[in-house]
């Protein structure tokens, strides 16, 4: 008994500083986030009358232009939107280089350039979005004039149409790295004999990718998926040095708009809103990947 108990004092001692920085800086902070989203600025109980007010505000879901018209849509779909084209692009492409390059010469080299975006601050990568995207100087105008297609030249994150798709397009770029070094490890403990019998059993290189590569990249992929996921519904530090939202709006995603509710206008009940919002998104990820792990060790 005294022998539990001496272990037992032994273990809080040294986690109990980890303990009162745990409660500090999270769970404190979590607990009034969410007590500010159901008062009002005088401290009164409103229940969720802050979530109804926010959630059905333009900035947040514009109804009246989403889907059929052009941006702004609010918020929730612009974070939507993000997710369908930026997810999809950086799993794939992530997964195609790394088994392109995996034999390349030089492969270490082009990888290190490739995940150049991925250690850029996302301050600076705003910057980068916008010149990329520049009309005059940006390198995609300059590849829409090389293939004849003028008529879409134009500073793209100037306009309410193309805004949004833009920094899509542009964090494609600056998130790349991060996937493609997953796959490049995950490819080193698939083992080659597969690839081997695969060849002698008729199967093209097309085959061995679908059958072998891919299923066997599966907790990669999870990985990727989740923590991509994650970082889209964070977003805020490319969006908000590259368009600060606009034009009008048409680019503002949830973590800017609970920025510009708690920082500009100075309503931090409504900005918990949202903060609570993405908390619960983000458990939900966190659990999705938890128990994905699980039943794949299982």
């Amino acid at each position: 008994m005294r022998k539990t108990l001496r272990l037992w004092s032994e273990v809080l001692f040294f986690i109990f500083p980890a303990l009162v920085l745990l409660g500090i800086f999270v769970v404190y902070p979590a607990v009034r986030t969410l007590s500010l989203s159901v008062l009002d600025a005088d401290g009164n109980f409103v229940g969720l009358k802050n979530f109804s007010d926010v959630l059905i505000s333009n900035d947040i879901l514009n109804l009246s232009r989403f889907p059929t018209d052009t941006p702004p849509w609010g918020a929730i779909p612009h974070n939507v939107v993000w997710i369908l084209i930026h997810l999809p692009l950086v799993v794939s492409l992530g997964m195609i280089l790394a088994v392109i390059l995996k034999d390349v010469w030089g492969a270490s080299f082009i990888k290190s350039i490739i995940f150049l975006g991925m250690i850029t601050p996302m301050v600076v990568g705003g910057g980068i979005v916008r010149f990329i995207f520049d009309e005059h100087s940006g390198i995609f105008n300059a590849f829409l004039r090389g293939v004849g297609l003028d008529q879409f030249v134009r500073s793209w994150t100037v306009y309410p149409d193309t805004a949004l798709l833009a920094l899509i397009l542009g964090s494609v770029l600056l998130w790349t790295g991060f996937s493609l070094i997953l796959y490049s490890s995950g490819l080193s403990t698939i083992p080659q004999e597969l690839y081997e019998a695969a060849e002698v059993d008729g199967a093209n290189g097309i085959e061995r990718f679908i059958h072998i590569t891919v299923p066997s990249l599966k907790p990669v992929t999870i990985t990727v998926v989740s923590m991509t996921l994650l970082w889209e519904l964070k977003i805020f530090d490319l969006v908000y040095t590259a368009t600060g939202g606009g034009p009008g709006g048409a680019s503002t995603v949830l973590a800017l708009r609970m920025y510009t509710l708690a920082f500009r206008a100075l309503d931090f009940n409504k900005s918990a809103v949202i903060a609570t919002v993405m908390t619960v998104l983000t458990l939900a990820i966190g659990t999705w990947l938890a128990r994905s792990t699980r039943s794949m060790e299982e």
